[in-house]
């Protein structure tokens, strides 16, 4: 069911400085900052050859990265990526095989324009995963 491996995203409670380490140090190709105010982040993609990584940071009060960076404050592994072909089937076949969304069961348009869902962490070996739909 899970495709290719979208991106990886490490929350960061300075954006700027992760960028120049990603950027200035390990020498990779760095976006600029999109605010998604919808999703309560800031990202910035690290192209890679075979994936992306993707930088978050707290956007407004109702950011759901900021308990993460409360808990982790120098930032940290948030998510993971795997793309699907139908996100509606995925969906539809997790649930039925008893696995839990984390948020709406309803997908949302993500950072890439394209829809999302995020499985609860509890079910996926401690690992919040992001579904998008290829």
């Amino acid at each position: 069911m899970i495709g290719r491996l979208n991106h990886v995203a490490i929350a960061v409670p300075d954006l700027t400085a992760a960028a120049r380490i990603y950027s200035d140090i390990l020498g990779a190709d760095v976006s600029q900052p999109v605010d998604m105010p919808e999703h309560g982040v800031t990202t910035i993609f690290v192209t890679l050859p075979n994936t992306k990584i993707e930088l978050l940071a707290v956007l407004g009060d109702e950011s759901p990265i900021a308990n993460f960076l409360a808990k982790n404050p120098k930032g940290g592994m948030h998510h993971i990526c795997y793309e699907v072909d139908d996100i509606i089937k995925a969906r539809d076949h997790l649930l039925a095989e008893g696995a839990r969304l984390a948020g709406s069961s309803e997908p949302r348009i993500g950072a890439h324009g394209k829809p999302v869902l995020f499985l609860h962490p509890a079910d996926f070996i401690g690992t919040l995963i992001e579904l998008e739909q290829a």
